[in-house]
């Protein structure tokens, strides 16, 4: 059994310096399993031996027993030719090889339970061997999680403090203060900038196009039907020496040539 405590030694330390050295335990892992690997064909060689004394024990054991019922044979051939003494020897020889039989029964047994228990633990050993094959993926896998784990929570306690968003609240208020710096002076260059008394007009004549805007749109409106020609029309610009109608008598505005002519 010496060699499967070996193996448990040899894997025992392995796994403690896997642990010890978690910075590549891929590589240990896929180590560990080799060298188990390896110690495996010497426990499969040492155990082939083992079964090999084994067999070597019970031949030497079933030979004894052969010899013993040989000799038994001739005592009783030397009994029917009549010859006692010669049957007494062969009886003795046959005696001989009944112990000598015996006793190597009792150690091919004994070595034949122990080869019986290696075998299994050879069995059990070349399980095990396949199981943590099996799982070093799924402890790789673990691994990484847990190494993306403490990445994440390095990066977040190192965001604790907010400073990173700080600097964008103070970049964003930088921005709208530029911006409303820019409205301000557009703001001043519309109204105190050129001529003053320009820029009024300006206005007024704006205005104005909206006025008639307006009116075309009342016109239009009417002319679809969607106004009632009840309706009173809306207020027009008068031309040049025009003069507006009297709504309450109905009288249409003096011509302008007329006035004229008068005078």
């Amino acid at each position: 059994m010496g060699i499967f405590e070996s193996i448990a030694r040899l894997f025992r330390a392995n796994v403690n310096a896997a642990i010890s050295a978690v910075e590549q335990p891929d590589k240990m892992l896929t180590q560990i399993i080799a060298d188990m690997r390896t110690q495996l064909v010497r426990a499969k060689q040492q155990v082939a031996a083992a079964i090999a004394d084994e067999k070597r024990l019970e031949d030497q054991t079933m030979g004894e027993l052969r010899e013993a019922e040989e000799w038994e044979r001739r005592a009783m051939l030397a009994v029917k030719e009549g010859r006692d003494e010669l049957a007494k020897q062969a009886l003795m020889r046959r005696n001989e090889h009944v112990s000598r039989g015996q006793q190597m029964q009792m150690t091919w047994e004994a070595h034949k339970q122990e080869t019986d228990r290696l075998k299994n633990s050879l069995r059990d050993l070349n399980d095990n061997i396949e199981e943590a094959n099996r799982k070093k993926t799924l402890l790789l896998a673990r691994q990484r999680r847990a190494e993306a784990q403490k990445r994440i929570s390095e990066t977040m306690s190192s965001m604790s403090d907010k400073s990173a968003f700080d600097a964008f609240a103070r970049m964003e208020e930088k921005i709208e203060q530029n911006e409303r710096q820019i409205r301000a002076s557009v703001e001043i260059d519309q109204e105190f900038s050129g001529d003053a008394l320009s820029n009024q007009f300006k206005q007024l004549e704006s205005s104005a196009g909206d006025a008639t805007a307006d009116l075309q749109l009342s016109q239009l409106k009417q002319k679809m039907g969607l106004v009632g020609s009840g309706q009173a029309p809306q207020s027009r610009q008068l031309a040049p020496g025009e003069v507006a109608s009297d709504p309450a008598r109905g009288l249409p505005a003096p011509d302008a040539s007329e006035n004229k002519s008068e005078t």
